[in-house]
């Protein structure tokens, strides 16, 4: 199975820029895609749909913000929508399939660069979302999750590791959940294949920055570690543009 996330910053904005054309040709057997900023009630059928693919979506009650959308080839049963907690469920950014041997999470983790009220959501978010998948490996399902992450994991993550050192993304408390995850026992499946490789998923859009590849590692597949035997490729598709963001993918038996 080849597997597909993507921040596209606008789902319509992504379809006016190629995303089917993209889709036809890269065919993924899954695609997961973040902040759609759309609720498919209020999209037209041709606006809502993939071509072969089934779709199911994560809506935000504030309109135009946030969102995730899974596509799937295969009937996988959508598990559920969210973390069960308003607080975060409000937001529309979780989705979890049944992808037959194991769950895949599609989250559009939050940002926390507007204060410091923020940056406490989004800390929050990544505890209870590790108990979460904690709970589902305990239980016996291997997990594997994808997304935008919004934190740079460590220095050969971004272009300019020293100069954001005291920025959201970047941050001592941010970086260190990520490390816990690590100590859990889950595997960031690039850097795991591509120990020294230096290749970014989302660039500034207000300085020319993707054209100087001035960019930020923030968009990640994570496989719990039982999974590493069937890890088959992991990647980024740095080449494919229509976001501030690329895709990442995953290939897995």
């Amino acid at each position: 199975m080849r597997l597909y996330s993507w921040n596209v910053n606008g789902w319509r904005a992504a379809l006016r820029k190629g995303l089917r054309d993209w889709v036809a040709e890269s065919q993924p057997d899954l695609l997961c895609v973040q902040e759609t900023k759309a609720d498919p009630e209020r999209l037209t059928e041709n606006e809502r749909e993939l071509p072969g693919y089934r779709g199911d979506w994560a809506v935000a009650e504030r309109a135009g913000y946030s969102g995730v959308a899974t596509f799937a080839r295969a009937d996988f049963p959508l598990l559920q929508r969210g973390l069960g907690n308003p607080r975060y469920d409000r937001e529309g950014r979780v989705l979890v399939h049944d992808c037959g041997d194991f769950d895949l999470y599609n989250i559009y983790f939050p940002n926390g660069k507007k204060d410091a009220e923020r940056l406490a959501y989004k800390l929050d978010f990544y505890a209870d979302f590790l108990a979460q998948i904690e709970a589902r490996v305990a239980a016996g399902r291997p997990v594997v999750f994808c997304g935008d992450v919004n934190t740079a994991h460590n220095p050969i993550d971004l272009a300019r590791p020293a100069e954001n050192a005291k920025i959201s993304g970047f941050l001592p408390q941010e970086r260190a959940w990520l490390d816990r995850w690590e100590a859990a026992g889950w595997v960031d499946s690039f850097r795991y294949l591509h120990p020294e490789t230096q290749c970014y998923s989302w660039w500034s859009q207000r300085t020319a920055a993707r054209e100087r590849n001035v960019g930020w590692r923030l968009d990640y597949f994570w496989v719990h570690r039982s999974l590493l035997p069937r890890m088959r490729g992991a990647g980024i598709a740095a080449e494919v543009l229509g976001s501030d963001h690329c895709p990442v993918w995953l290939e897995i038996d």
